[in-house]
C-alpha cells in the first residue's frame, strides 16, 4: 500500500500535469506555528487546570432550542488539546518537507488545519450539539485528508469507507445526544456528567447508552467496526500521523472518557467496554504480526491500542481510570513519532515494506535514534514512560472487580504482541543487512526528524520525571474523568510485586513472538487465505447488496407511471397515519357523536362526494376535471357557509383558472381508455386505497376537533395584527406580513409552474396537435 507522498510516487504526483508553483518554504513554518501557538496558549493554562480551576466559556447560539455555545477547559480537555495542538505543529511541519513540490500542498494545508480546528472544538464543547456539530465535522475533514490523492481508487474507496462508517456511527450518536439532554433535562455536558445517578435510574438509560457506544466504537474502530482504520492508511503518512495518534480516532475514546461520570457504573456499561475492548486489542495486536506494510502495522496496533483504552474506561477503580489516562499520553507520543519515522523511512528509500527494508541506521543516525526511542516506549522498557504505563495498566487489571482475570490475561497478550511489532518496526528497518533499495537512502531533512525525535525524547523525560506527568495531566485528567477528585502517583519503580511479574512476562512472550514473527506471519496468511469472508470483503458485499436493493426497490417504485407513485404515497401516508393512530390511542379521542350540520351543509356534502365519485369513475378526462371542478365549488360554497367569503372567493377562483387551463390541455391527450393499465383487479384496489386514506385522514380531522383548542397562536394575531401589521383582516395579515417570504415563495413557484406551462401549450401548439 502506497500513499500520495510516498518516495517516487511523489515525484510522479509533482508531475502529474497540476502546473501550478510549489508553495515557497515559508508557508509549511506559518501553518506550523497556528498549532504552536494554540499549544503555547493551553500550556499556559495548565497550572490553573492541575490546580482545580477549569475554565469555562458559553455564548448563545440557539437560545430557543436551548442550544449554546459552551466550551470547558478541564484536565481532559486540556490534555487532549495540547496533544492535537503540539503534534499538530509537528505534523504541519514535517508536511512542508515529505510533500514538498507537491502542487496540492495548499489543499493539504487546509484540510488538516480545519480538521485540527474540528477537534479542538470537539474536545473543548461543553454542550452536546456543539460537541456533535465538531464531531461531523473531523468526520468530512478526516474524509477529505483521507482520500487526498482523488486520483486514486484506493484512497476513493478508503475515504467512503471511513465517511460511511463513521457516518453511519454519528446518526446514532446525534439520537443518543438527544435522548441524553432530554433524560437530563440540559445538554450542557457540565450538568449532565453531574447527574449520574439520575441517568442510570432513567427508563431511557439503556437506548441512551447503545446508541453513545455505537457512535464511539464506530469512530474508535472498535470490533466489528475496525477495518476502516487500517484502510485509512491510504492517507499521507503525515496525515494518518496525525489522524491516529492523537486525533480522529481517539474522538472515541475521549466521548467515552467524557461521558464517564454519566453513564458508567452499570453492569452494561462495564460488559460492553471490557469485551470489546479486550476483543479489539487482542484481534487488532495478532493482525499487525501479519502486515509487511509498516503503515499497516502501525494502524493495526492504534486499533489495539484504542481497545485497550476501551478496555480501562468501563472500569471504576481509579487506578484503571489512571492507566488509561496514562496510557492515552504514552501511545500518543510513541505513536505519532513512529508514523512520521516510517514516512521519512519511505521518503527516502522509496518503499515501506519490511522485506525490502534493513541496515538503515548507518545512512540514517537521527531517524533510527527516534525510532528506537519510540518502539522501547511502546515496548514498555524502563525507564520510559511507556514502562510506567504497562505497569499501571496491569494494576489497573487486577483492581477490576468485575473480570480481572479477563482484563489482565487481554492487557498481557496484547502488550507481548506489542513487544514483537515494536522490534519488527525499529529493529528489522534500521539494523541487519541491507538489501536493494529503490532509492538510495539518506537522511531526512530537520523539518522531518525533529518531530518524531522531540516525541520520543518526551516518553524518556516523563518516564524519569513521572511525578511531573502525573500532577500536571493525569490526576486532573482522572479527575475529570471520574467526576469526583481523585490523587493519582506515578513512579518507575513500585517494588517487585504481581503488575512487575506480569511485565516480565510480557517482556519474554514479546521477545518470543518476534524470535518466530516471520512463521507466524506466513500462517496468519495462509489462515486469512483460507476464511470466507473478512470484515472488509463483508463490508464490500453490504453495499453491492445495499446497491442492489436500491435498484430493485427503484424498479418497483420507480417505473415511470403516475399513478404507481400516487398508489405508493398514498399507501405509504395512510399506514403511517394508521399507525400513529394505533400507537398513540390511548392520547386520542374521537367525538362522541356525529357533528349536527344543517340541511344545506348535508346538500353541499352530497354535491362534493357526487362529483368525487364522477371523477373516479368516468373514461373522459375533460369530464374527470370538470367533475374534480365541482368538487372545489362544493368546498368554496362551505367556506360562504362557515363565513369565510374571502377564502370562498380564493377558491373559486382556483378552481375556474384550474378547469380552464386543464380543459385546454385535456383536449390534446387521449382519453382514460387508451392509457388505463390492468383491470377490474386494479380498481378494486385503487378504490380501496382510496377509503382508507379516506378514513384514516376523516379520523384524523375528527381527533383534532375533539382535542381542546389552543388559542394561544390565535390569540397572538388577534393582538399583533392591527397594531403590528395595520390589519383587520387576521388571515391577509398572516399571508401579507407575518408570513410574507413564504407568500412571496408560494406565487414564485406558481409563477414558474405558470410559465413552464405555458411553453410546453405553445411548443405543442407549434408542433401541431397530436393526431
Amino acid at each position: 500500500m502506497r500513499d500520495q507522498g510516498s518516495g517516487e510516487g511523489l515525484d510522479a504526483a509533482a508531475g502529474h500535469g497540476d502546473a501550478r508553483p510549489a508553495l515557497p518554504v515559508w508557508i509549511g513554518w506559518l501553518a506550523a506555528s497556528v498549532p504552536a501557538v494554540l499549544a503555547l496558549l493551553f500550556a499556559g493554562q495548565v497550572p490553573a487546570v492541575a490546580g482545580g480551576e477549569p475554565l469555562r466559556l458559553s455564548v448563545d447560539w440557539v437560545p430557543s432550542l436551548e442550544v449554546r455555545l459552551s466550551f470547558l477547559l478541564d484536565g481532559l480537555s486540556l490534555t487532549f488539546a495540547l496533544l492535537i495542538s503540539g503534534i499538530g505543529a509537528f505534523v504541519l511541519l514535517y508536511s512542508g518537507a515529505y510533500l514538498g513540490g507537491h502542487p496540492q500542498l495548499g489543499r493539504y494545508y487546509l484540510y488538516l488545519l480545519t480538521f485540527m480546528a474540528a477537534m479542538l472544538g470537539l474536545v473543548l464543547a461543553d454542550n452536546l450539539i456543539t460537541l456533535f456539530v465538531f464531531w461531523e465535522l473531523t468526520t468530512l475533514t478526516s474524509y477529505l485528508l483521507v482520500g487526498f490523492d482523488h486520483a486514486s481508487a484506493k484512497a476513493r474507496r478508503a475515504a467512503l469507507q471511513a465517511l460511511l462508517v463513521t457516518g453511519a456511527g454519528g446518526l446514532a450518536l446525534l439520537a443518543g445526544l438527544i435522548l441524553l439532554g432530554v433524560a437530563a433535562g440540559s445538554f450542557e455536558i457540565s450538568e449532565i456528567v453531574a447527574s449520574g445517578d439520575l441517568l442510570r435510574e432513567h427508563s431511557l438509560y439503556l437506548p441512551i447508552l447503545v446508541l453513545v457506544l455505537l457512535g464511539a466504537f464506530t469512530k474508535s474502530a472498535q470490533v466489528p467496526f475496525h477495518f476502516w482504520l487500517p484502510n485509512a492508511m491510504a492517507a499521507p503518512t503525515p496525515g494518518s500521523a496525525y489522524l491516529h495518534s492523537a486525533t480522529m480516532v481517539k474522538a472515541g475514546i475521549y466521548l467515552l472518557a467524557r461521558l464517564h461520570p454519566a453513564l458508567s457504573g452499570t453492569e452494561a456499561w462495564i460488559w460492553s467496554l471490557t469485551i470489546f475492548g479486550a476483543v479489539t486489542a487482542v484481534w487488532a495486536s495478532v493482525l499487525a504480526l501479519r502486515q509487511t506494510d509498516l503503515k499497516l502495522v502501525l494502524a493495526y496496533t492504534t486499533v489495539m491500542a484504542l481497545g485497550t483504552l476501551t478496555m480501562f474506561l468501563g472500569a471504576e477503580a481509579t487506578v484503571a481510570v489512571a492507566a488509561a489516562m496514562t496510557f492515552l499520553i504514552v501511545h500518543s507520543f510513541y505513536k505519532a513519532a513512529l508514523f512520521l519515522i516510517v514516512g521519512i523511512v519511505d521518503h527516502r528509500t522509496g518503499t515501506r515494506e519490511l522485506g525490502r527494508l534493513g541496515g538503515l541506521a548507518r545512512a540514517m543516525p537521527v531517524t533510527a535514534a527516534a525510532a528506537a526511542l519510540a518502539a522501547f516506549s511502546m515496548a514498555g522498557f524502563p525507564p520510559f514512560l511507556g514502562f510506567i504505563g504497562k505497569e499501571l495498566k496491569y494494576e489497573g487489571a487486577l483492581a477490576i472487580a468485575s473480570e480481572p482475570l479477563l482484563v489482565a490475561s487481554a492487557a498481557v497478550l496484547a502488550n507481548a504482541l506489542m513487544v514483537a511489532v515494536a522490534a519488527i518496526v525499529a529493529v528489522r528497518p534500521f539494523f541487519g543487512p541491507r538489501p536493494a533499495m529503490p532509492k538510495p537512502p539518506r537522511e531526512a531533512s530537520l523539518r522531518m526528524w525533529i518531530g518524531p525525535l522531540f516525541l520520543a525524547v518526551l516518553g524518556l523525560s516523563f518516564g524519569l520525571a513521572p511525578s511531573l506527568l502525573a500532577d500536571l495531566f493525569v490526576q486532573p485528567g482522572v479527575t475529570a474523568i471520574l467526576g469526583r477528585p481523585e490523587e493519582v502517583k506515578l513512579a518507575l519503580w513500585h517494588g517487585i510485586n504481581l503488575p512487575l511479574m506480569l511485565s516480565l512476562l510480557t517482556f519474554a512472550l514479546g521477545v518470543g513472538i518476534y524470535a518466530v514473527h516471520q512463521r507466524l506471519r506466513a500462517a496468519l496468511a495462509a489462515a486469512e487465505a483460507r476464511l470466507p469472508l473478512t470484515a472488509d470483503r463483508a463490508w464490500d458485499r453490504l453495499l453491492d447488496g445495499l446497491k442492489t436493493l436500491a435498484a430493485v426497490q427503484t424498479r418497483v417504485l420507480q417505473n415511470g407511471r403516475l399513478t404507481n407513485y400516487l398508489l405508493v404515497v398514498f399507501v405509504t401516508l395512510a399506514l403511517a397515519l394508521a399507525g400513529s393512530f394505533l400507537v398513540f390511542r390511548d392520547a386520542l379521542q374521537l367525538p362522541a357523536a356525529a357533528p349536527g350540520l344543517l340541511p344545506r351543509e348535508w346538500g353541499l356534502l352530497g354535491l362534493i362526494a357526487a362529483g368525487a365519485l364522477l371523477a373516479a369513475g368516468t373514461r373522459s378526462r375533460l369530464a374527470a376535471i370538470s367533475a374534480l371542478g365541482v368538487v372545489g365549488v362544493g368546498i368554496a360554497l362551505l367556506f360562504v357557509s362557515f363565513g369565510a367569503p374571502d377564502l370562498a372567493i380564493t377558491q373559486l377562483l382556483v378552481e375556474t383558472l384550474v378547469v380552464i387551463l386543464l380543459a385546454v390541455l385535456m383536449v390534446r391527450l387521449p382519453g382514460f381508455g387508451a392509457v388505463a393499465s390492468g383491470g377490474v383487479w386494479t380498481r378494486r384496489r385503487d378504490a380501496v386505497v382510496a377509503l382508507a386514506l379516506g378514513a384514516v385522514v376523516t379520523a384524523v380531522l375528527l381527533a383534532v376537533v375533539a382535542a381542546p383548542f389552543d388559542r394561544d397562536v390565535t390569540a397572538f394575531f388577534e393582538a399583533a395584527s392591527l397594531p403590528e401589521a395595520f390589519g383587520r383582516n387576521i388571515v391577509n395579515v398572516i399571508l401579507v406580513d407575518f408570513r410574507a417570504l413564504d407568500t412571496f415563495g408560494e406565487v414564485a413557484v406558481v409563477m414558474v409552474a405558470a410559465l413552464s406551462a405555458f411553453a410546453l401549450l405553445r411548443g405543442g401548439a407549434g408542433r401541431g396537435a397530436p393526431k
